[in-house]
């Protein structure tokens, strides 16, 4: 195998899954990032890592990024004698902000940059069945591979995907929960069988969240009564009562606002369209009120303004090398 002597970047997004009543099949990818350098080397294997996770860095083969680089070279047909890796981590971890699809994503991608020939061998639409035969379910994985919009459902045991463009006067702002939980944790508390009645309402806003998200003018309403959800969020509730507790409040000031994959985050969904009806709040008016609303719940919530990432994963050109 001819191996690239050059290190190489990349840059995977943060994603939110579920958006309400989309469980398990929609994905938003949001402007926060890891950024993961790779380089081959002689021998070995050294791991540096800044910010989230940084006490993985002796995790080793173990990494979740070095695992789904493992399994990508064993696809790709060889491993090389040696790896350098270097993550600056900007994801929440454990937060519902997709911080293992991340570094799924993110190991996959590098592996296949690291050799000239990766692409011919491994090509993007066999990404998403590699990403997600780690990562359990395809919605975070296709939402950082496809960057916007993402769709995703399973047809003949194979994950597939659609990508959809949102509305450009979409603004997601998210609320970053102060301790992190487990998704496996969050699965167990749902249900093995729901109400009929609740599926199929859950079904049509599912279908009401895709118009709102990509045709329908900010000024109908439709975002607040598209992220109602009957599926999973109350049924997780008890496990995350602060969660349940911000989304109803802000839901009840007229938000949209959501729990982000398996939280403990909270999604809000916001508007910067100009031109709405008269007296009817703007952006701005709509963040003051969520951050009044966070502060008078009295917990740490981080709370940012983000932008929906529409390019998704991606090889960059490194920095000058710093001698991983």
């Amino acid at each position: 195998m001819a191996w690239t002597h050059d290190a190489v970047r990349v840059r995977v997004p943060a994603t939110s899954a579920n958006l309400g009543p989309g469980f398990d099949a929609l994905g938003l990818a949001l402007s926060l990032y890891d950024d993961v350098d790779v380089r081959v080397r002689e021998s070995g294997l050294s791991i540096e890592i800044e910010g989230e996770g940084a006490d993985l860095a002796g995790a080793g083969e173990d990494h979740l990024v070095v695992r789904a680089m493992r399994k990508t070279f064993a696809a790709l047909g060889s491993q090389p004698p040696g790896l350098g890796l270097r993550c600056v981590n900007r994801i929440p971890h454990g937060r519902g902000l997709g911080s293992s699809a991340a570094a799924i994503v993110a190991g996959i991608l590098a592996a296949r940059a690291l050799v000239p020939s990766g692409p011919g061998i491994l090509p993007d639409e066999d990404l998403l069945g590699l990403a997600t035969e780690m990562e359990g379910h395809p919605d975070n994985v296709a939402a950082c591979l496809g960057g916007g919009l993402t769709i995703a459902w399973t047809e003949d045991g194979q994950p597939r995907m659609a990508r959809l463009e949102p509305l450009a006067s979409v603004r997601p702002v998210i609320c970053v929960g102060p301790a992190p939980v487990r998704t496996e944790v969050a699965r167990r508390l749902l249900p093995g069988l729901v109400p009929h009645a609740e599926a199929a309402a859950n079904a049509g806003r599912s279908a009401l969240l895709v118009a709102a998200l990509t045709q329908l003018p900010a000024e109908t309403g439709a975002l607040l009564a598209a992220t109602r959800d009957w599926l999973h969020q109350d049924y997780r509730a008890g496990a995350m009562p602060e969660t349940a507790m911000l989304v109803g409040r802000l839901r009840a000031a007229g938000i949209p606002a959501v729990v982000s994959g398996a939280g403990p985050s909270v999604l809000a969904l916001l508007s910067d369209q100009p031109g709405g009806r008269p007296g009817e709040p703007d952006y701005r008016h709509c963040l003051d009120s969520l951050g009044s609303i966070v502060r008078e719940t009295g917990i740490a919530w981080h709370i940012s303004s983000l932008d929906v990432e529409r390019q998704g994963a991606r090889v960059l050109r490194p920095e000058p090398d710093t001698g991983y």
